[in-house]
């Protein structure tokens, strides 16, 4: 559905639009008009607010429970006063204390980061979110096995000792030799070196032909090394703390929302996804409920940022979900500045 812009409505009706939604945020019930009226400023009487109110329903911004003769914003018009009307307060003296606090300079910076979550959702009712991509291993060894004619096994050995197996497709008439002359070429030309600054390194030597290996072992390398240069980005790390803020607030009112929210919750993988979308944002980015497809069941709205790291790149999202009802004006700016402080500590 098409809004009408915050600028095309009058004044009477932006102002009406402001006080539904602030008064719905605090409350979490639908207002009335009688309400309404009692707003300073308006002067209005409860039958011409309530036309007013019908026609922002029309328009798709407010919706009446049928429980309820008050109204409450959609997630369209949450959307619309999100973007074009919320005054954001920034992080009060203590909040910001208390982030920077646990967010310490001291330790391992994987304690910094559930130190974050936790406040997070401390300070907004809600569930704390970090995601981190998952680190990336620095190359060891490397080897190939032949599992069949078309398919092998691709060996790493990381710096730590650890060891990864996948199965990838093994380039047509292939011998035993060129396997192994494929993986030794790859662990003495590249050991050392992360995944992805190895595939950059062999993708220009192959360009320059600088490779002393042939075609085949060289198609065999860079099939080798894309199994694992593709596979930190799909599979993140991501810490949730907080969830039981999910359970308070009135949520036992609407115990099914709050299920499919915390099973949401539990497909780590797919919230991970949703914040990965984050990630090129210069601030604070809202997700309203079903404006993702993962929240169509719970109606949650995410709230995340992304941070840097000392080379100003961008390594990870900090964040909230919670309900539709969020204190937008209050814990957008608290994501912003616990990106910002992340973004300091790793500087």
């Amino acid at each position: 559905m098409t809004t009408t812009p915050i600028t095309e409505m009058n004044d009477r009706t932006r102002d009406i639009f402001r006080v539904v939604v602030e008064s719905y945020l605090d409350s979490g019930a639908p207002v009335g008009s009688r309400t309404i009226s009692k707003a300073p400023g308006l002067e209005l009487s409860p039958a011409s607010i309530r036309n007013v109110m019908q026609d922002l329903e029309e328009l798709g911004l407010l919706a009446a429970p049928h429980t309820s003769a008050g109204r409450m914003p959609t997630e369209l018009g949450l959307r619309l006063f999100v973007d074009g009307m919320m005054q954001a307060a920034e992080p009060s003296r203590e909040e910001r204390d208390a982030i920077e606090s646990q967010i310490s300079e001291s330790g391992p910076v994987e304690d910094a980061l559930r130190a974050t979550t936790s406040i997070l959702s401390g300070l907004s009712s809600c569930a704390g979110l970090v995601m981190v991509p998952k680190r990336e291993p620095t190359l060891k060894q490397f080897s190939f096995v032949k599992l069949s004619e078309g398919q092998g096994l691709a060996i790493l050995v990381s710096q730590d000792g650890s060891v990864e197996n996948r199965v990838l497709d093994l380039p047509i008439g292939i011998s035993e030799s060129a396997l192994v002359e494929a993986g030794n070429y790859l662990t003495a030309q590249y050991g050392g070196m992360t995944l992805s600054q190895a595939f950059s390194r062999i993708d220009r030597d192959i360009q320059a032909g600088r490779t002393a290996i042939d075609k085949a072992s060289e198609d065999l390398v860079q099939r080798g090394l894309v199994t694992w240069t593709q596979d930190p980005a799909e599979r993140p790390i991501l810490i949730v703390r907080g969830q039981a803020n999910l359970l308070e607030d009135g949520a036992l009112d609407d115990l099914d929302r709050v299920r499919q929210l915390l099973d949401e919750l539990e497909g780590k993988q797919e919230i991970a996804r949703l914040l990965d979308n984050a990630r090129d944002a210069e601030a604070a980015k809202i997700f309203i409920g079903a404006e993702n497809k993962l929240f169509s069941l719970s109606g949650s709205s995410v709230i995340a940022a992304p941070y840097k790291d000392g080379d100003g790149q961008v390594v990870g999202v900090v964040g909230v979900i919670g309900p539709t009802r969020l204190n937008y004006a209050r814990v957008v700016p608290m994501v912003d500045f616990t990106a910002q402080t992340l973004s300091r500590l790793l500087k």
